[in-house]
């Protein structure tokens, strides 16, 4: 009797001490996880060289944009080459899957290319996910640039390891380029080496507080598409970023509640909201404020969220470094975000 006893409270004390130590591991690879730092691909300089390429929709007449991103960057100091493919028709696409894979493959496997600068998001890049090989370019990494349906792609980078820049693209570029100088101007600093940190404009929905962690995110329907997929981010001890455009309100709570049913905010840190563009408007109406339907569908956690950040599908689309540190500091009055080295 006494030997059951002591082998009992053996046994007990196995089981207590090997749930610790297996908590204290998946603890521990959490934290490893959350904090470790991404690869930064070298900054641009005078004499580097950016390939254009057009991953998703179709660019129909709009040769002047691209002529005008070829000329931005060449008053930089930068020369650019042209995909194969970016002006290639294929119904909705920029030319077939395997065309816009291969300009795609051909800008992350040359080591003579510094960035990859997508020409439009629009739709498609989801399609040529699996075909990508990232074998080359961890040899020579270098940056992508883009928004909306190059969430995609910002999503793999960053499950592979790297930052990317959340920027506009050169069907962003209008006649007078003055009309978009503060994208432009943020989109240089981040290139060459200086992201530019931000104080937001107040609103009475921010949830205030302060937070850190690697800045995430994009597109909220694309965000939305990668769940259970291998681009999906791992959200623990991060700070996402969303915007959107042209959905009916109901269609984002969908997302939101998709999202949270998948457990993508359980462990995030902060949230900062960008532009919510052209939201089409329902015969049922939603009855509330987009920025409250987003504090509705999240109103069980207590990371403080950042209304007003201009990026998205705006003209005043302000350049982010997704994957980098940052810290947010959120107030009824103001928000701050600041890019850690």
């Amino acid at each position: 009797m006494i030997l059951r006893h002591y082998l009992a409270v053996v046994f007990v004390s196995l089981i207590l001490n090997f749930n610790t130590t297996t908590y204290a591991q998946s603890h521990s690879d959490n934290s490893m996880k959350m904090s470790s730092k991404l690869i930064q691909p070298p900054y641009l300089k005078a004499g580097d060289t950016v390939a254009i390429v057009a991953p998703s929709g179709i660019l129909k007449n709009r040769e002047r944009e691209v002529q005008q991103a070829i000329d931005l960057l060449k008053s930089w100091g930068l020369y650019s080459v042209v995909g194969t493919h970016v002006f290639s028709t294929a119904n909705h696409f920029a030319g077939t899957d395997d065309e816009r894979c291969e300009d795609m493959q051909k800008a992350l496997d040359d080591p003579s290319i510094s960035a990859i600068w997508c020409a439009r998001g629009g739709y498609g890049t989801v399609r040529i996910l699996d075909k990508l090989d990232y074998t080359k370019f961890k040899k020579n990494p270098k940056w992508l640039i883009g928004y909306s349906d190059i969430t995609a792609l910002h999503n793999q980078m960053h499950n592979n390891g790297y930052e990317s820049f959340h920027a506009l693209m050169c069907v962003s570029l209008t006649k007078d380029l003055d009309e978009i100088k503060n994208s432009i101007a943020t989109f240089k600093s981040v290139l060459f080496g200086n992201p530019t940190n931000y104080l937001l404009e107040g609103s009475s929905y921010n949830k205030a507080g302060k937070a850190s962690g690697q800045l995430v995110g994009g597109n909220l329907t694309m965000l939305h598409t990668m769940l259970g997929s291998n681009e999906s981010i791992d959200t623990a001890g991060k700070i996402l970023f969303i915007e959107e455009i042209g959905e009916y309100k109901y269609h984002i709570d969908r997302m939101l509640q998709s999202m949270k049913r998948a457990g993508y905010f359980e462990e995030l840190n902060g949230l900062i909201v960008g532009d919510m563009s052209k939201l089409r408007k329902n015969t049922t109406l939603w009855g509330t404020s987009i920025e409250q339907l987003i504090l509705d569908a999240l109103s069980e956690y207590d990371f403080p969220i950042a209304f007003n950040m201009p990026a998205g599908h705006e003209k005043d689309n302000r350049a982010l470094v997704l994957g980098r540190t940052i810290e947010l500091d959120v107030s009824k009055t103001e928000s701050s975000i600041v890019f850690k080295n």
